[in-house]
């Protein structure tokens, strides 16, 4: 890792949904992206959902996204962490992206600290939700026997149905909900429950599809980081300003 350079975060790429911009083009603009801050990058966090769908078999991986795979393994053999969040459209992870790009794979929230300031990093699917049906759905997609039997099918059947699915979510047939105010914001609800329990001077999310900077506290800011299906937006930690910015 470089001892001096910026921190970059960015989410919900969907690489592969056929809605919002065009799958190829969508991902030639990620790779752009990524080729643009490999120059000044000290770590890279995908904070979930960056493939629309991926199923991951013990000799099979999902077919396409070579430009990004390619990319992601160039900027870690250069000596650039790339950590990888697992979101709810991308969570059947196993070890390809480790062995074969150098990602680093976290599946769950983390805290860390850069430049003496606390980051709480996650996806945010399923985070501070009352919403118990979404809560049986998750523990139905993270039940480890349910996804050995997932497994047992055929690549060309199992990777099929995931993709039907993916399509016809709501982020498939392009609903977004805008910012529903505070208390009914569940990424919120869930960063407040956080601050009970510890300091945090950023949370950055995922999953929500609205690009959004909210300040919680006086000390306290929550970054949400939009998607990338249509326009596109990443953070940038320079050792002492977070900025949110368009590509």
């Amino acid at each position: 890792m470089k001892e001096k350079g910026k921190i970059y975060f960015a989410s919900d790429f969907h690489l592969g949904l056929p809605a919002g911009t065009p799958p190829l083009e969508r991902e030639k603009k990620v790779v752009a992206w990524l080729n643009s801050i490999t120059s000044d990058a000290k770590e890279i966090y995908l904070l979930g959902d960056i493939f629309d769908f991926w199923w991951e078999y013990k000799l099979v991986v999902p077919k396409g996204f070579t430009r990004f795979l390619g990319t992601v393994a160039t900027l870690t053999d250069s000596g650039i962490p790339v950590h990888f969040f697992t979101g709810n459209h991308d969570m059947w992870v196993g070890n390809y992206l480790t062995v074969e790009c150098g990602m680093t794979i976290h599946t769950s929230p983390i805290t860390t600290v850069f430049d003496g300031k606390i980051f709480h990093l996650a996806h945010g699917e399923g985070l501070g939700t009352k919403d118990n049906a979404y809560k049986v759905l998750l523990s139905i997609f993270r039940n480890k026997p349910l996804q050995k039997m997932y497994s047992a099918l055929h690549p060309s059947i199992g990777v099929g149905i995931g993709l039907k699915w993916s399509l016809n979510s709501r982020l498939g047939k392009g609903i977004n909900q805008p910012f529903m105010g505070e208390e009914k914001e569940d990424l919120i609800r869930y960063a407040k429950s956080v601050l009970e329990k510890e300091k945090i001077d950023y949370f950055i999310f995922g999953h929500r599809h609205l690009a959004l900077s909210y300040q919680i506290s006086r000390e306290t800011e929550i970054l949400i980081l939009g998607d990338w299906i249509h326009n596109g937006n990443y953070a940038e930690w320079d050792g002492s300003h977070l900025t949110f910015k368009p590509f």
